[in-house]
């Protein structure tokens, strides 16, 4: 399936940016931008987000999910102090459980739907592929932060 090699590939494009040293993880695609390590901690937490969405989809569809505010997790969990070393093993489990889904159910029950609080109707397959779009969307502002002359 072709959602697998996606989350295999952009997983394996994203890892190496957690062993950045600190001036790098400081590094900001733009002024007042999240820097790099900003941005690492928020894909760990949207992902563990769409990770509970999609098992809710699976195994309790047409509940109500709700959406959260990115800029208050960013703000009250701490991004600028949170180990990132703990983020990233988050981060590598849950894409493996991710995975271990999207083998065993993309398909079967991919028509299974959830309804966002904000943006209403998402299938399971939606969230599956969310989970590749937001991952891929993130890693493009790091991989700019990281290749502008700070």
């Amino acid at each position: 399936m072709e959602i697998l090699s996606q989350l295999e590939d952009i997983r394996d494009r994203t890892l190496p940016y957690f062993d950045l040293n600190d001036a790098d993880l400081m590094k900001s695609y733009g002024p007042g931008k999240w820097n790099v390590r900003q941005l690492l901690h928020h894909i760990v937490d949207a992902e563990t987000v769409l990770y509970d969405r999609i098992r809710r989809g699976i195994a309790l569809p047409n509940q109500v999910v709700w959406g959260f505010d990115q800029d208050a997790w960013a703000l009250h969990l701490d991004y600028d102090q949170m180990p990132l070393h703990l983020n990233r093993s988050l981060y590598v489990a849950v894409r493996s459980v991710i995975l271990h889904l999207a083998i065993n159910f993309y398909e079967s029950h991919g028509h299974h739907v959830v309804i966002h609080s904000n943006t209403g109707i998402r299938t399971v397959k939606d969230l599956f592929d969310k989970v590749v779009w937001h991952n891929a969307h993130h890693l493009d502002q790091i991989e700019k932060a990281i290749d502008q002359i700070n």
